[in-house]
């Protein structure tokens, strides 16, 4: 397998501080309260946009991403020169048609392509934030975007949307501004974090502080990268997305450019090569420190905790229309997790639709080519689109 294609650290570490596409600027006066206790200001969010706005303002859909995607949700990533993480959802005529709703995606709190990071630059010291910057949870997501939201003169939300961790924030969302979200779209996602999924997290974690390049999190002040450890946490997510018979499907036990074993460390097989690859590409575009802050705001994640337990009263009231989707060959977020969510959301009355999509893909499933997901997807918008009377 060829290797990933070099990347400047300049390029890479430009867009945690000027990052293509708009930038939505918070300054001393506009602080975001922190789950932690403390009051981050100035900070910024960074964002894409897509399709048009209408006149009353009725047809906005938050698009959430995962937890290594980015704001660059159907346009070319600007480091990689990638295509957008989602352009086989998002785009004219596609399930999210841009030609009918107007499509915002914002990098998360705590990432390196825009939005206030560890990798970006703290005004008070002119330096990388590094450690220094507070936890970040997924409801400090949520406020982030709610204030994005609000900066952009649009009261209530059409739709959320988003997988895996995007999935999370579109049910805080549905919980924490209830009366902002018109209808909601959780895909291959939680109400909580499980214990494996934890511990996967640390894993990787560990990998990357055990990293000496590390440096207790000064990597960027002091010109280095633990790209070795950043590679094995990747490697290890990677197997979590994917399902055995994905991986038997592409890989097998097939000898990469070779007939034999080495009898050595080299990568022998198939599926060691594409975890190396896996590992460096990522290396390139994304940033240590980001990693440990989102699956952190991951691990703690935990909507009934904060409603005495119930998921069902997080829930109480909602008006929100939901269409909750799973996919049988999930192991990460397995459909016993979404069936958690809708079977809460019917204790509270509200209005949900639920699809377990049968697919051997794994967790990565809501980001490939996948017709019912596609068909899902679609006919649960234009419903609810009639419903709000959106032309």
């Amino acid at each position: 397998m060829a290797r990933p294609r070099r990347i400047s650290d300049e390029l890479a570490r430009q867009q945690a501080d000027q990052p293509a596409g708009d930038v939505a600027r918070f300054g001393a006066d506009e602080p975001l309260l922190l789950d932690a206790g403390i009051a981050l200001a100035p900070f910024q969010i960074a964002y894409r946009t897509y399709g048009t706005l209408n006149a009353d303002r009725s047809n906005a859909i938050l698009v959430c991403h995962a937890l290594t995607g980015d704001q660059h949700v159907a346009s070319d990533n600007p480091v990689t020169g990638k295509p957008g993480w989602w352009e086989i959802m998002i785009g004219p005529g596609k399930p999210i048609d841009t030609d009918r709703y107007f499509v915002i995606s914002s990098n998360v709190l705590g990432g390196c392509m825009g939005t206030t990071g560890p990798a970006s630059t703290d005004p008070a010291t002119g330096k990388p934030y590094g450690l220094s910057l507070p936890l970040i949870t997924i409801p400090d997501m949520v406020r982030a975007q709610a204030m994005l939201v609000k900066r952009l003169g649009i009261d209530t939300l059409f739709s959320v949307v988003g997988g895996s961790m995007g999935g999370m924030q579109v049910l805080q969302w549905a919980t924490q501004y209830r009366d902002r979200v018109f209808s909601a779209m959780p895909i291959a996602t939680a109400a909580r974090h499980s214990a494996q999924n934890i511990a996967f997290h640390e894993v990787g974690r560990q990998a990357i502080m055990a990293d000496p390049e590390w440096r207790g999190g000064r990597y960027l002040a002091e010109g280095s990268r633990p790209g070795a450890g950043l590679a094995v946490a990747r490697m290890a997510a990677h197997i979590t997305y994917l399902s055995d018979a994905a991986l038997h499907r592409k890989f097998g036990r097939r000898f990469q450019d070779r007939d034999a074993p080495t009898f050595s460390f080299d990568a022998d097989f198939q599926v060691e090569s594409y975890l190396r690859y896996q590992g460096e590409a990522f290396v390139e575009r994304f940033d240590a420190n980001s990693y440990l802050y989102v699956t952190r705001a991951m691990d703690y994640f935990d909507i009934a905790a904060d409603h005495g337990g119930s998921l069902a009263k997080a829930f109480a009231g909602t008006k929100t229309r939901f269409c909750v989707v799973s996919f049988t060959s999930d192991w990460l977020f397995p459909t016993a997790d979404s069936r958690h969510v809708v079977h809460a959301l019917n204790a509270a009355g509200a209005s949900v639709s639920f699809a377990e999509i049968t697919s051997d893909k794994g967790h990565d499933a809501f980001l490939l080519d996948e017709p019912e997901l596609f068909a899902i997807t679609r006919g649960f918008l234009e419903s609810a689109a009639r419903a709000r009377g959106i032309a």
